[in-house]
């Protein structure tokens, strides 16, 4: 007779213990995966917002490179500056949300197509001066860019874009 409230007392902590320890997994999921739980749940971001204002996080476009596209790139010397290549994009978003701009990698290649010199440009580089980068691109939108290369330094004859994020 001793150990049933013994055994009750012990199945109340346990129970409660594992409703805690439920409750801070998907806090802590929430916490993780707040940024997609925003993109694919709109009605979520008031509520998601009221967290992070309390928690001193941010809510940021996805990072989803499956769903960028460069739907168009030119690269052209600038008659006006020998050693001068301009650089203009657009950078595609099929996506029905914002996607964080990427980093751009371009390489510039020879006749043979082999590299001969590449670097990646932070959206920062990139974009342009009304481009909001904590807004991302706009769901189903473009993005166009246009960089100045100083490649007085190489001899090229191609280049190839590619969108990453690091």
């Amino acid at each position: 007779a001793w150990d049933k409230p013994r055994q009750r007392a012990r199945s109340a902590w346990t129970g409660a213990g594992a409703l805690v320890l439920a409750v801070v997994l998907v806090g802590q999921a929430i916490w993780h995966f707040r940024d997609a739980i925003a993109a694919h749940f709109p009605a979520s971001r008031g509520a998601l917002n009221a967290m992070c204002a309390s928690a001193g996080c941010s809510i940021r476009p996805l990072r989803d490179v499956a769903a960028l596209s460069i739907e168009a790139s030119d690269l052209q010397a600038d008659a006006a500056h020998r050693g001068l290549l301009i650089l203009a994009a657009t950078v595609r978003n099929r996506a029905n949300y914002a996607i964080a701009f990427p980093h751009l990698e371009l390489t510039l290649t020879d006749a043979q197509d082999q590299p001969v010199v590449r670097r990646a440009f932070a959206p920062a580089e990139y974009a342009g001066g009304t481009a909001d980068l904590s807004r991302g691109i706009a769901p189903q939108g473009e993005a166009s860019l246009k960089l100045f290369i100083d490649a007085s330094a190489t001899s090229q004859a191609g280049y190839r874009l590619y969108l990453f994020y690091p």
